[in-house]
C-alpha cells in the first residue's frame, strides 16, 4: 500500500487532481484552454516540490559504507571534498552533507583468510583497528560526526547538524570460535553484524564460495551466534550468506533481521541477490532489504579484459596496496589510474537498472521493508550514482513513480532503525547477561 493514490493526505490529494483534470481533458475538449493551463500549471508546480526538498526534510540513512577503508590513505582527510573522477573515493563529509545524507553504517570489513587461529587472531586485531579509525574520526571532528549506538540517537544527532555515525560489521571471519569478542565489537560500537561474506567461514555459508556450501546455512557455532546478537541487541545481517542461511537467520533469530546491501533475484539472477520467496519470508518478520548500488550485481557487464590486466599492471608497477604509504606514491598512482578510466572505462549498470530493484522490492513487500545502500567505498555505484551525492535522485525517483513522503521517510531511515529499535527492545527485556563465551581457535 504504498502508492500516493493509497495512502491519503496532500501528496495523494494531487495525485488525483492531476488523473482527473487529464481524465476531463480526454472525455470534454471543450475546457478552455486558459482554465486547463490555470489546473495544471499548480499540479506540475507541487510534483516538481522538488525530490531535493522532500530529501532534505528526511532523515537520511545508508546502511553500508565502506569508507573506512579510506581513513587509513596517507594524505586523506574526511573533512575535504574529493571526487570520484580523481580518487575514486565516494564518501566524505562535505559530500554527505551536499547529498543531504545525516549518516549511516560505517562497516568493519575484513576479508576472509585462513581459517586457523593465527588468521582468526590477524583478523580480530585488524577489526578491532578499523572500530578504533572510525571512532577517531569522530572524536577528531566532534562538531561534524557522533557514534550512535541506539536508534533514538539518529534524529538527536541529525538535529544536531552532525553525522551519524553507526558501526557494523562485515564478515564474521574476525570472531574465529570465539562468540565472546561480540561483547567486544558491541562495546566498541557495532550495532549490525553480517555473519559471512565471499567465503564460507566457522559461522555460516556464503552466497558465494566458490566450493559451494559447508554447513548447510549457519554451522552450530553460527545458531549459538544468533542468539548472542539477540541478547546483545544486535541487527543480524544476511548480506552475503547464502539463501539456507539467510532463511534459518529469518527463522531462529528473535527479532527481524536486514539485508543491508542486497539486489533482486527476479531483476537479475546473482547468487547475491534474493528471490521473492526469501524477500516476503523477510518481510513476514517484519525484517528490510536495503537495497545495493553494486553495478555486478544489478545486471549482467561486459567483460573488459585489457581493463582488468592495466588495472592489475598498474597496481603491481607502484609497489601494490602496501607501497601506496604515501600521499606523493598515491597521486603517482591515480594518475595511471585516471589514464585506464579514461582509456577502458568500467562498465557499469544504469541508473534506471538500479531503480528496477528497488520498485521490485516496492512491489513485492511494501514501502515498510525496504530501504538503500550504495556499497559506496566498497565497490558500489551505477551511472549517475557513483558517490552519495547523487542520492536525492533515488528520492527524486520515487516520487515521480508515485511513492508518498511518508513511504520515502520509511525507506531512507525508518525501516532500518525500527529494526535496531526491536533488536534494542529484545536486549532490554532480556533476563540473560549481554555476554557470551565459547572455546577460543
Amino acid at each position: 500500500m504504498g502508492r500516493v493514490a493509497q495512502t491519503g493526505g496532500q501528496q495523494r490529494g494531487h495525485k488525483v487532481l492531476s488523473n482527473r483534470i487529464v481524465s476531463g481533458v480526454m472525455s470534454d475538449m471543450r475546457i478552455p484552454l486558459r482554465c486547463l493551463s490555470w489546473c495544471i500549471l499548480p499540479t506540475l508546480a507541487f510534483a516538481a516540490e522538488d525530490g531535493l526538498q522532500v530529501h532534505r526534510r528526511a532523515l537520511v540513512l545508508d546502511t553500508h559504507f565502506d569508507t573506512a577503508v579510506n581513513l587509513s590513505i596517507a594524505g586523506w582527510d574526511v573533512m575535504q571534498r574529493h571526487a570520484w573522477e580523481s580518487d575514486f573515493t565516494q564518501v566524505d563529509h562535505p559530500r554527505l552533507v551536499e547529498g543531504g545524507v545525516d549518516g549511516g553504517f560505517w562497516t568493519l570489513y575484513v576479508a576472509q583468510g585462513p581459517r586457523t587461529p593465527e588468521g582468526h587472531a590477524k583478523a580480530r586485531d585488524t577489526a578491532v583497528a578499523i572500530a578504533m579509525r572510525i571512532r577517531e574520526m569522530v572524536a577528531r571532528h566532534p562538531g561534524a560526526f557522533a557514534l550512535a549506538t541506539r536508534a533514538d540517537d539518529a534524529a538527536r544527532i541529525a538535529q544536531e547538524g552532525r553525522q551519524i555515525v553507526y558501526l557494523s560489521m562485515e564478515n564474521g571471519y574476525p570472531l574465529g570460535k570465539d562468540l565472546s569478542l561480540l561483547s567486544l565489537f558491541h562495546s566498541l560500537g557495532v550495532r549490525m553484524f553480517g555473519p559471512v561474506h565471499l567465503a564460507n567461514n566457522e559461522l555460516a555459508d556464503s552466497a558465494t564460495d566458490v566450493n559451494g556450501p559447508e554447513w548447510g546455512g549457519l554451522s552450530p557455532l553460527g545458531r549459538q551466534l544468533v542468539d548472542v546478537c539477540n541478547r546483545l541487541g544486535i541487527v543480524l545481517d544476511a548480506s552475503h550468506a547464502s539463501d539456507d542461511t539467510l532463511r534459518q537467520l529469518i527463522s531462529q533469530s528473535a527479532v527481524p533481521i536486514v539485508l543491508s546491501h542486497s539486489g533482486c533475484k527476479a531483476i537479475y539472477d546473482h547468487k547475491r541477490n534474493v528471490d521473492d520467496d526469501l524477500l516476503r519470508l523477510l518481510a513476514a518478520r517484519g525484517g528490510v532489504i536495503q537495497m545495493n548500488a553494486f553495478s555486478s550485481y544489478i545486471a549482467p557487464l561486459l567483460v573488459d579484459p585489457a581493463r582488468n590486466l592495466a588495472l592489475k599492471e598498474v597496481l603491481a608497477r607502484h609497489g601494490g596496496w602496501g607501497g601506496l604509504d604515501t600521499a606523493e606514491k598515491r597521486e603517482r598512482y591515480l594518475i595511471a589510474r585516471r589514464e585506464i578510466e579514461r582509456s577502458h572505462p568500467a562498465p557499469r549498470a544504469s541508473f534506471d537498472q538500479f531503480m528496477s530493484h528497488v520498485l521490485h522490492a516496492l512491489k513485492v513487500v511494501g514501502p515498510d521493508h525496504v530501504g538503500f545502500s550504495g556499497d559506496f567505498d566498497g565497490g558500489g555505484g551505477v551511472e549517475d550514482l557513483m558517490d552519495v551525492t547523487g542520492m536525492p535522485r533515488i528520492t527524486e525517483r520515487l516520487l515521480a513513480e508515485g511513492y508518498a513522503e511518508v513511504d520515502i521517510m520509511k525507506f531512507w531511515s525508518g525501516n532500518v532503525l525500527r529494526v535496531l529499535r526491536a533488536a534494542e527492545d529484545h536486549a532490554t527485556r532480556g533476563s540473560a547477561p549481554a555476554s557470551a563465551s565459547s572455546p577460543r581457535s
